[in-house]
């Protein structure tokens, strides 16, 4: 569809659509990250990355992803484990309904579609925790389905190049005028790739940008509103150890938020004038904790020891894997930490 053809068009200049696409794959081709999703187009790896790279960075994704697969090498892997296996290969990647939907999903393909994969956009939207931009990047990369893309990183750079605050659908009208048809997995990976490498939130580097002579903004467009202020919270956790095991509780299977997950129980802070064993810094949706965790003897809460060689395989809370970290009772991971947003499938992907 020609930018002409949409309805209410940004302004443009003198802007064309396969100058750009030709200029963004050359460049593409060339600055490609090495990421390990890339070396395959088989569908189960591609849908794997897309669902861990929803709100979470890409450096925070590459080991996770080495390792859940690992764990689960196939898609009948996957559907046949227990929930709690899953939930513990996520744990460090946070945002744990992401791993519920996709071993739910997992099931539909293994089981009622006997490990058919959905081949179209429309299709992989008809399964549990798939919505638009995630069908379209799975279809469009996997597959090759002529369909575009649109997550934070496209959405800014389209804005950026049109110079105006276009609404979302108006994006998703632009990305799919723009798109490459015979090339639509490489050109859809080529626009977040800009977003998140060039055309950053902050200081882009239009120099180096390889669209940079159709950009009406150069970088410059009317700010975002500012997100709402952290919330701030002080926690405290009681660590209690007996030979090689550690006293954990259970989250009820009802909790807003990592339901069923495993952690440290909580407690009052100590009366005196003592230090804690471990304080730390954690970021959970729109609140920041300062944790401190101390040593105490008897346990008060209902829970369970768990011995110390359990715990990799554990669905444990991020936190709680953190602190556990920390104090040399799990063996530390280079993985880096997951973004502290949440939003829905229209996402700022860490790319």
């Amino acid at each position: 569809m020609p930018i002409l053809a949409m309805r209410n068009p940004p302004r443009q200049t003198s802007f064309d659509p396969p100058d750009f696409r030709k200029r963004l794959l050359v460049w593409y081709d060339v600055h490609a990250r090495d990421l390990p999703w890339r070396q395959s187009h088989d569908p189960y790896r591609v849908w794997v990355s897309e669902i861990m790279l929803q709100q979470t960075r890409v450096a925070a994704v590459i080991e996770h992803y080495h390792q859940f697969l690992r764990r689960f090498p196939t898609l009948e892997k996957l559907a046949a484990a227990r929930e709690a296996s899953v939930l513990a290969a996520w744990s460090g990647l946070g945002y744990y309904r992401r791993a519920r939907m996709l071993h739910a999903a997992a099931k539909v393909v293994a089981w009622e579609r006997a490990g058919e994969f959905p081949k179209t956009a429309e299709e992989w939207r008809s399964l549990p925790g798939i919505g638009r931009y995630t069908a379209a990047a799975i279809a469009s990369i996997a597959f090759g389905e002529a369909v575009a893309v649109v997550d934070g990183n496209v959405e800014r750079a389209l804005q950026r190049i049109t110079g105006e605050a276009i609404s979302v659908e108006q994006v998703w009208e632009l990305a799919e005028s723009l798109l490459d048809r015979k090339r639509p997995g490489d050109f859809n990976q080529a626009t977040m790739e800009l977003g998140a490498t060039v055309c950053t939130p902050r200081s882009p580097a239009c120099l180096t940008c390889p669209v940079v002579g159709l950009c009406v903004a150069r970088g410059e467009i009317a700010k975002a509103p500012k997100l709402a202020r952290q919330r701030k919270r002080e926690i405290h956790y009681g660590l209690h150890q007996r030979k090689e095991s550690v006293f954990l509780v259970q989250r009820s299977a009802d909790a807003a938020l990592m339901a069923g997950m495993w952690e440290l129980p909580e407690i009052a802070p100590p009366n005196g004038h003592t230090q804690p064993l471990l304080s730390v810094k954690h970021s959970i949706t729109v609140t920041d904790y300062a944790v401190h965790v101390w040593k105490v003897q008897r346990p008060r809460q209902r829970g369970e020891w768990i011995d110390r060689h359990r715990l990799s395989k554990l669905a444990l809370t991020g936190l709680a894997r953190k602190v556990l970290r920390k104090c040399g009772i799990i063996p530390a991971s280079g993985a880096a930490s997951t973004s502290s947003r949440i939003g829905g499938d229209r996402l700022n992907n860490g790319r």
